[in-house]
């Protein structure tokens, strides 16, 4: 049995680890060294080198056969793992040179997702299929902790954020309308004066949901009295539509989600404000300087063209 030197203070490289892994798998060097594309002359002095670096003996050489040592068979096993793992990094750097591939994590708020899921969707299987879209729906404050923190690389959200460190990209504007019972006495209006809202029996979703926020803000700006009695009754709008439906008061929705929350009654009836009616603005947010800029800016301004077909104002930056 030969003798293996004390272990040098240097690793094991790549191409020894390589050498040593197709000998393992064939347990002869000429064809070890075919399958890697390597002289058998520089194969056998990679796996020497690699024992001498190691002070373990992991071959038993013979004139007709080679096999493996007990301690080679336990490291031919961790170095397969060393060299997946390196392919695995290597396939995820070409991944991250090329725009549109590997996984992008999208969070996206409630009151939007069913509403502009499936156009952002359709968009991404259309257009870049080899991307690996994640989505995460969650409220405003916990989408912006997890695109600060990295667990998130994109938000589609209400704006403005105010947000150190978050760059916004506006996709486009909508209005809010009224959604009534039927037989109340703004139901069908098209000209309602922002005013009305003033005393209005008013649903409103669950603290923690931006549209919340925002409709309160204009209420405000109607001039409805900050003690003004709201009703807070439901955690999304579909349950919200439903208490309007059954009389208990009304609701203000943005226009993407009219179609969706009021199709499903005959007992809602859609109010219009008169101009300029109270609205909301929709982007995508991304760390301020990420890495993946450019290609956001992209998906932004691909995904503005798909939702020109909604009711909304899209904005051009």
């Amino acid at each position: 049995m030969s003798s293996i030197p004390p272990p040098r203070t240097r690793q094991p490289s790549l191409a020894q680890l390589r050498a040593f892994v197709s000998v393992a798998e064939h347990l002869h060097f000429r064809d070890a060294a075919t399958a890697i594309g390597m002289s058998q002359p520089a194969l056998s002095g990679a796996v020497a080198a690699l024992e001498e670096s190691l002070g373990i003996q992991l071959l038993e050489r013979t004139t007709r056969k080679v096999l493996l040592s007990p301690a080679g068979e336990r490291l031919a096993a961790r170095a397969r793992t060393v060299l997946d793992a390196v392919g695995d990094f290597m396939e995820e750097a070409e991944a991250a040179r090329a725009p549109f591939t590997g996984v992008l994590r999208l969070g996206v708020i409630p009151t939007v997702a069913p509403y502009l899921l499936p156009t952002v969707l359709r968009l991404v299987h259309d257009r870049y299929p080899d991307l690996d879209l994640q989505v995460h729906e969650e409220q405003t404050s916990s989408l912006l902790d997890g695109l600060t923190q990295g667990r998130l690389d994109l938000l589609l959200l209400a704006v403005p954020l105010g947000v150190p460190g978050v760059t916004e990209l506006p996709l486009f504007d909508e209005d809010f309308v009224l959604v009534t019972p039927c037989d109340h006495w703004l139901a069908g209006r098209g000209d309602i004066p922002r005013e009305a809202l003033r005393e209005l029996e008013l649903l409103l979703l669950d603290e923690g949901h931006c549209l919340r926020d925002q409709a309160l803000d204009v209420c405000r700006e109607a001039g409805r009295a900050e003690g003004a009695a709201m009703t807070t009754s439901a955690a999304g709008l579909s349950t919200l539509v439903q208490l309007v439906g059954g009389g208990l008061g009304v609701t203000l929705l943005p226009r993407t989600a009219l179609r969706v929350e009021t199709g499903r009654s005959d007992r809602l009836a859609t109010g219009y404000f008169a101009d300029p009616a109270p609205s909301r603005r929709i982007a995508l947010a991304m760390r301020t300087g990420a890495a993946r800029q450019n290609e956001f800016e992209e998906f932004a301004a691909a995904l503005r063209g798909e939702l020109a077909k909604l009711p909304v104002r899209i904005v051009q930056r």
